[in-house]
């Protein structure tokens, strides 16, 4: 597993790399960068595109939300965890419209930081520090879906979920991971993550928050 740490103090980035290695000997760092416009220019450069980057929000050039705007486009199979001292509503749901697949607090356990970054790269979820994830689930249930999802969502108005799949959405709200799902439903792991797939394709969206939100929506869990 090789990753990227971006944060705009060296003794962070020293810190972060000495707190996973005492833990874990399998992760390698291939770039260190110390703000977004430093990041990009050494993924331009690199012979090896890192599986995960560990990116903070407050830094000097550009800032981690700006940064995986610009990158997530132009590297689509790399996976970004927010880590970072920031737990207000704003940040939070910033990082998740821009792409973050994960939004830890520093605060985090070494063990907790490897175990999310081995779970974005397998698509096992989107890992989050407990506060976050009850804010965002907060807001989830809370916001209203824009006015194309509105109409989309009218001309599904027939379509219901497979009683299987409602509850892999169950428990996908709750926090659970992929692994976890199968367990608790007696399935393969292959098996949940192909579910997920069919209901991003019959909802016509790409990504859990949206499947979610729909399903709220028309009460289908």
């Amino acid at each position: 597993m090789v990753i990227a740490i971006v944060a705009d103090k060296a003794y962070l980035r020293n810190s972060l790399k000495e707190k996973l290695a005492s833990v874990e000997n399998d992760i390698e760092v291939i770039i260190e960068a110390n703000d977004g416009t430093d990041f990009l220019k050494q993924m331009k450069t690199s012979k090896q595109l890192p599986d995960v980057v560990l990116m903070d929000i407050e830094m000097n050039e550009l800032n981690g939300i700006e940064t995986i705007q610009r990158a997530a486009p132009l590297y689509p199979s790399v996976k970004f965890i927010m880590l970072t001292v920031f737990d207000d509503d704003d940040r939070i749901f910033s990082a998740i419209k821009a792409g973050a697949h994960g939004y830890l607090l520093k605060e985090e356990t070494a063990q907790n930081i490897i175990d999310a970054i081995y779970q974005v790269h397998q698509d096992e979820g989107a890992p989050m520090s407990p506060g976050i994830a009850r804010k965002a689930w907060k807001w989830l249930t809370s916001i209203s879906l824009q006015p194309a999802k509105e109409k989309l969502l009218m001309s599904r108005a027939n379509w219901s979920l497979l009683e299987k799949r409602k509850e892999i959405l169950k428990c996908s709200m709750e926090g659970k991971e992929y692994a976890q799902i199968a367990e608790l439903l007696f399935l393969s792991k292959h098996t949940v993550r192909q579910h997920m797939k069919n209901i991003y394709s019959k909802l016509h969206v790409s990504n859990k928050i949206e499947a979610l939100q729909i399903s709220l929506k028309n009460k289908w869990i």
